[in-house]
């Protein structure tokens, strides 16, 4: 796999874009997204035109829209959810001297964006020559606020360079905008064509609202927007339609002089809300937002974004393009699901329609695990959305004729999305990974009301579903058949060993918790006999296994299989297969699209020896095609683990410039929220070493030859803990909290670490066990060489 040559300049704390690409826009605009969790906005131009895909998102805000089937079969959805394209409030128009700013025509002098990573803002700086050579500078500024969560706020600023000039600013809000098509489907692009109903239209100087709602899905938006202009005198007029509000400044412009205005916007949507609760509830955030003003909301803006940082920054000394690469993913991990609050956290983020905006098994395996460990009560909130819509999941299992709760595999509001069978909704682990995320936020917070009131009822729930779905054999052990694991080119197989070894787990925890909470779980129904049934089912789990090979097995009888040819894939620019191959065809060869039995070893890595990964890497390599972003970071931890640093450092490489380098040729529709989570994944339980089974912590760092020092902070229980690590030592320092204490491990070494002082032992040299393998052929790990 070749990566794209960089269109971002590589700086530890910032992406900046030098130019202007015009091939380039929509992947830039991804990159450039602002978001906080509840407001997303997409890095278009301040103008509009020309873009690549404009896009302005709420969290959760969708329309329905058919499902079709050429044959339809029980169980199968009937209805889809499709994120929707909401009012754009970012527009900022300008004419110099009667001639729009659009930067097709006339003379691109500098342009230049730069998103601040330390400060949370996206700076424009822009000199331009008109048609008529009028040259004008336009500076902005833009921010999706954490502190204000409603609020969108933008600092734009216009100067005559060396002639006076005429100039009028245009500050827009626009629904309903023209996209580009979604679908082939035309009954899909008949639901999504112009999917908000106007309600209200009003304005007052200045301020302006707009009020609209969902065809099919009931849901009503409001975006309001007022504006502060820099220079006394200077006249303005707004003018309001149904779709469209216009706020008009002019003025003319001495050479040097500058004319500025800042512009706020507030976002507010509800499913039951009525039409004045939701005008005064933007109403009031512009006015707050207001109150605060811009130099304000900067500092607020800064102060949230640098106390992140303090817990949650990784340093990678020696390597600069993964310096700035696991920061811009730990940026967007945190713009993903900051200010969620009650919703879900999609795979792209809020930084474009990819997926139909859909959630994913992506948040609970890759996002949660960081936010857990960096910002607990984003994950927190996130898990709390899964408890939320647990109702869908009982019903969906009744549904499905089955016990318990079953969550589905893409949705956004909490009902089943997925059109696929196969590779979707049979993917039953996704009720595992959510069980483990619950769990795990309360083994590293200590969190007892989250336990009793949340994690119980999804513990429970799901061990219900596994309790259903397997069943004990003549053999004696649990087995759980016809499911599809993580690697969706291996479909309806029996004994998948990532999602058993995951359902013994969410066996064992739900015991656990019931146990925890007797009154609770009586109230759920939970016997005696019930926990017993799951801890047996727990103790017996099967996990298949080829003695002929030495090798773990995927799923049962897998390494009996044929092997993909890969060589007359690479010969037919047959990659990815998916695209290329029928899916008969996949599933009944040995390939694997992404790591599957390794994320088994890596979540439950307890289960197996050293030599065990080692030969399972080596067997699992060779088969792997990394058709799914979600391969490189689970490959490069378990390299790391296993000693081959080389391949480990590749692969972090590759899931840290995902999206910086458009790898997957898609981050046009947004970014891969859990591949850039993946990267701190890589870092921190790769060459960190960093592991938790059942609520210990432990380390076992090691170093590629390319880093000379990793440094990273976490937060466990009420303390920060700062890792740093050379190729000699590694250093542990406990903070925050009153003076206290943590016991935690150095590869087998149990250690206290208390607050007074940092510790420090040395890194112990890790030796591969196997020669270092390779991939299928075209398949190695990215090369940015």
């Amino acid at each position: 796999m070749t990566a794209h040559p960089s269109a971002f300049t590589v700086e530890p704390w910032k992406v900046r874009e030098i130019g202007l690409n015009f091939d380039n826009l929509a992947q830039a605009e991804s990159v450039f997204a602002l978001a906080n969790g509840h407001i997303g906005v997409r890095g278009n131009l301040d103008e509009g035109d020309p873009s690549g895909l404009p896009g302005t998102y709420l969290n959760s805000f969708y329309e329905k829209r058919p499902l079709p089937y050429a044959e339809a079969g029980y169980g199968y959805p009937d209805s889809g959810q499709t994120i929707v394209n909401v009012t754009n409030g970012k527009l900022i128009r300008l004419l110099v001297d009667d001639q729009p700013l659009d930067l097709r025509y006339g003379v691109i002098h500098h342009h230049e964006r730069t998103l601040d990573m330390r400060t949370g803002l996206l700076h424009r700086d822009l000199l331009w020559e008109s048609p008529s050579r009028r040259l004008v500078r336009v500076r902005s500024t833009r921010l999706v606020s954490f502190t204000q969560r409603a609020i969108l706020a933008v600092r734009y600023q216009v100067e005559a360079v060396d002639n006076p000039l005429r100039v009028v600013i245009q500050s827009e809000m626009v629904t309903n905008e023209e996209l580009p098509s979604v679908s082939d489907d035309p009954r899909v692009a008949a639901a999504l064509k112009d999917p908000l109903i106007p309600e209200l239209h009003s304005h007052n100087h200045n301020r302006s609202l707009l009020i609209h709602h969902t065809r099919q899905s009931g849901l009503r938006m409001a975006a309001a927007c007022d504006h502060v202009l820099h220079n006394p005198g200077v006249g303005s007029h707004t003018y309001v339609e149904e779709d469209w509000s216009r706020t008009t400044i002019g003025t003319d412009l001495a050479p040097g002089e500058i004319i500025g205005v800042t512009k706020f916007v507030a976002y507010g949507w509800s499913s039951r809300r009525t039409m004045p609760a939701l005008r005064d509830q933007v109403d009031g955030a512009l006015s707050a937002a207001l109150h605060t003003g811009w130099h304000s909301m900067v500092q607020e803006q800064a102060a949230y974004v640098e106390d992140f940082w303090d817990g949650a920054d990784v340093e990678v000394d020696g390597v600069p393009v993964v310096q700035q690469a696991v920061r811009f993913g730990l940026w967007h991990v945190l713009q993903a699901g900051a200010r969620a609050e009650g919703r879900g956290i999609a795979a792209k983020g809020l930084t474009g329609p990819g997926y139909d905006g859909h959630c994913f098994w992506d948040t609970e395996s890759y996002v949660l695990p960081v936010l857990t460990a960096t910002a607990p009560s984003a994950a927190r909130d996130a898990l709390s959305w899964r408890h939320s819509v647990l109702p869908f999941a009982r019903e969906r299992a009744q549904h499905l004729k089955m016990e318990g709760a079953t969550f589905p595999w893409r949705t956004i509001r909490g009902q089943e999305c997925s059109a696929y069978w196969p590779a979707g909704t049979a993917a039953f682990h996704i009720n595992a990974d959510v069980a483990l995320a619950a769990a795990r936020y309360v083994f590293w917070t200590g969190d007892e009301i989250f336990d009793r009131d949340i994690a119980l009822a999804i513990l429970v729930e799901t061990a219900r579903l596994w309790a259903g779905l397997g069943y004990h054999g003549d053999d004696g052990k649990f087995h759980i058949d016809g499911v599809t694991g993580p690697d969706e080119y291996t479909a309806i197989v029996g004994d998948n060993t990532f999602t058993n070894l995951m359902a013994a787990r969410n066996f064992r925890y739900a015991a656990d918790t019931a146990q925890r909470w007797p009154e609770q779980a009586a109230d759920l129904n939970v016997t005696e006999d019930e926990i017993a049934q799951w801890r047996s089912a727990d103790e017996s789990m099967a996990v298949p296994f080829d003695t002929e090979r030495d090798v773990y097995q995927q799923n049962r009888g897998s390494t009996a299989n044929e092997v993909w040819d890969f060589d007359a894939t690479l010969k037919d620019d047959g990659y990815p297969l998916l695209l290329n191959y029928p899916y008969f065809e996949i599933y009944r060869k040995q390939v694997v699209k992404q790591a599957d039995l390794l994320l088994a070893m890596h979540w439950c890595g307890d289960r197996f020896t050293r030599e065990e990964k080692a030969k399972a890497f080596a067997y699992y390599e060779t088969i792997t095609v990394r058709d799914s972003s979600l391969s490189a970071c689970t490959q490069a931890v378990m390299a790391a683990e296993v000693g081959q640093l080389e391949l480990a450092h590749a692969y972090l490489t590759e899931a840290a410039v995902m999206d910086l380098r458009d790898l997957e040729h898609n981050t046009k529709d947004g970014v891969h929220v859990a591949s850039l989570a993946g990267a701190w994944l890589a870092l921190v339980a790769g060459f960190g070493g960093m592991r938790e089974y059942d609520g210990h912590l432990s380390f076992a760092p090691v170093l590629s030859p390319k880093m000379h020092r990793l440094a990273f902070s976490i937060r466990w229980r009420e303390y920060k803990i700062r890792v740093s690590v050379t190729h000699d030592h590694a250093t542990y320092q406990l903070e925050d909290g009153t003076e206290g204490h943590c016991e935690l491990r150095h590869y087998d070494h149990k250690f206290t670490l208390t607050t007074s002082k940092p510790v420090s032992f040395p890194v112990e040299p890790v030796q591969p066990l196997t020669a270092q393998p390779t991939q299928p052929v075209g398949r190695a790990p990215v090369s940015l060489d």
